[in-house]
């Protein structure tokens, strides 16, 4: 019996016969592949797991003029020692949220169960978009202009947490989302 050592005396080992157990192991790996294969696009059809989701270039500039447009109309309160806006825009409209080397700005304060349009473009590097609890995880870029509709579903506080490593301060770059009545 040839080892991992020694090589096979026969040296076309393709012709030499698989065992009933090898076999069995083939087969139920192929099933599995295939059941596997085909839960995939089921799963993105009736399964709400991947979001659809519009994205546009744009430009740092024009998004953050957009961004500030909003902050300046709707913000009700800062936080924190840098004084990061909190911002309240009205249930339906346009929410803008800047992604940059290591932080989400502004905080947003949404409804609960009201939809809201949410903006998102990195500034720098790409970012990944985390909300939790609401599990929704998408990949911003640098120019362009990310949309997606978001429907928070309960009251709390949601956490923002960019999951594509974007340098040394990665894991500081967290946020909250304040959802309220």
């Amino acid at each position: 019996m040839p080892t991992a050592i020694d090589p096979p005396k026969n040296r076309v080992w393709w012709r030499d016969p698989v065992d009933k157990v090898e076999i069995t192991w083939i087969v139920l790996a192929l099933i599995w592949c295939l059941i596997m294969f085909f839960m995939m696009p089921y799963w993105h059809v009736y399964g709400k797991q991947n979001l659809s989701n519009e994205a546009y270039r744009s430009t740092p500039e024009l998004f953050s003029q957009k961004t500030q447009a909003m902050v300046d109309k709707y913000t009700v309160r800062t936080e924190t020692d840098q004084k990061i806006p909190v911002v309240r825009p009205p249930a339906g409209s346009d929410v803008y949220l800047i992604a940059r080397l290591w932080q989400w700005w502004p905080l947003l304060e949404l409804e609960a169960g009201k939809s809201y349009r949410l903006h998102l473009m990195s500034m720098d590097w790409l970012h990944g978009f985390s909300l939790q609890p609401e599990n929704i995880n998408i990949q911003v870029h640098p120019g362009y202009e990310h949309v997606l509709t978001v429907t928070p579903t309960k009251e709390g506080t949601y956490s923002i947490v960019c999951n594509e490593y974007c340098g040394i301060n990665h894991h500081t770059m967290t946020s909250k989302l304040y959802v309220v009545k």
